[in-house]
């Protein structure tokens, strides 16, 4: 579900860019917008574009599912890759292990 509520962005945006040790004018500055905007941003008094949003989350290296879902994303662990292969066809494990050889050879 998609959060609209700009407050809770803007804390979130806060939080992850605490956790990179940027401060707002380093965010601002990389995000192509004014240090005000961006304090607005974060407090939540602000309303932003989707081109905002992108730059924002291209400068903090987040996905925008990140801040506005209430979704958590499943933590990826050898355990779970494990899992899920186990819960698929050995055909469909076959598909996978191609899928995943020609991404990383491409990568």
């Amino acid at each position: 579900m998609l959060i609209f509520d700009f407050a809770l962005i803007g804390n979130r945006l806060y939080s992850i860019r605490k956790k990179t040790g940027m401060t707002q004018a380093d965010v601002a500055e990389k995000a192509g917008i004014s240090d005000r905007t961006y304090a607005d941003i974060e407090r939540g008094t602000v309303n932003m574009r989707v081109e905002t949003l992108l730059r924002i989350c291209n400068v903090l290296k987040i996905t925008p599912n990140e801040i506005l879902s209430n979704e958590k994303e499943q933590e990826i662990t050898t355990e779970n890759i494990t899992e899920l292969l186990n819960s698929i066809s050995s055909k469909e494990r076959k598909i996978v292990f191609k899928l995943l050889e020609a991404y990383l050879k491409n990568s």
